[in-house]
């Protein structure tokens, strides 16, 4: 069965809701908030994603080990028609697959974690106040402060769902989302941190646990992506209820000089 652009949002919410935790950030890219920026491919029951809202386009590739082979098919397939550079989020061994058509350097180890254990979350004290597009220049003096580098949509702030703690009006932690959907009953934290100058108090814990109380009333999945050598995040999110439930690399595709007369010329767009 051959590779095909996906254009169905009904067929893709069917499949994808098979396993909501391992393709949260998918599911919540069917959100019209996200789908004008997602080109969508699939082989038989397995699905890829390429999300083009930002400079390089993210291909996300996941599946439980039984569905792997066919996954991988479908990359195979792929792969000649996407852009010439990209990242990628794949599960374990799908980096194999691509390594014809690319130089995959690979970006570090991670895991998906989701929320299993409210007893663990009731005992953080939530505090916080709900982030708006007011407190947008606060919010990225704080992220060049504590998280250089860090992926930040300001749209993301029209949810409601970012919540940060000030002392002595300056904000000093926050946590937010990467998705949010309650269509698809999914979402995705991201974007917590803390400035330095005020690290060791529990800030982040409390604001996490805020947040998941306000979004645990509108989804049925909260989940997180955290690199598996960021031992003091991953100990964070274990206090708060947090589990690991699945694991995946990180890469930055380039093209290799052999490859590029096989490949199409310029890139994927949104089908």
């Amino acid at each position: 069965m051959p590779v095909r652009a996906e254009h169905d949002r009904a067929t893709l919410a069917a499949l994808l809701r098979r396993d909501p935790v391992l393709h949260a950030y998918q599911l919540g890219d069917l959100d019209d908030f996200f789908w004008p920026y997602t080109s969508w491919f699939r082989r038989g029951e397995q699905v890829a994603m390429l999300y083009h809202g930002v400079a390089q386009p993210v291909l996300l590739a996941f599946a439980a080990p039984d569905g792997q082979p066919e996954l991988a098919a479908l990359l195979a397939d792929l792969a000649p028609m996407l852009p010439a550079r990209l990242h990628a989020h794949l599960s374990p061994g799908l980096d194999a697959v691509l390594g014809r058509w690319f130089t995959v350097d690979p970006g570090g180890a991670h895991q998906r974690m989701a929320l299993t254990d409210a007893a663990r979350l009731a005992g953080v004290t939530p505090a916080g106040e709900v982030l708006d597009d007011a407190d947008l220049p606060a919010l990225r003096a704080l992220y060049a402060a504590a998280y250089p580098g860090n992926w930040f949509d300001p749209r993301m702030l029209a949810t409601g769902q970012y919540v940060g703690i000030r002392r002595d009006g300056d904000l000093l932690a926050v946590a937010g989302v990467h998705v949010y959907s309650p269509t698809y009953r999914v979402a995705a934290l991201g974007n917590v941190t803390t400035h330095p100058r005020a690290r060791g108090r529990g800030l982040a814990a409390a604001a996490v646990a805020a947040l998941c109380a306000r979004l645990r009333e509108h989804v049925d999945h909260v989940t997180l992506n955290v690199r598996t050598d960021n031992h003091a995040a991953v100990r964070l999110y274990e206090r708060l209820g947090f589990t690991r439930v699945a694991d995946f690399g990180e890469y930055t595709l380039t093209p290799l000089t052999d490859s590029m007369s096989s490949r199409h010329a310029g890139s994927t767009t949104r089908p």
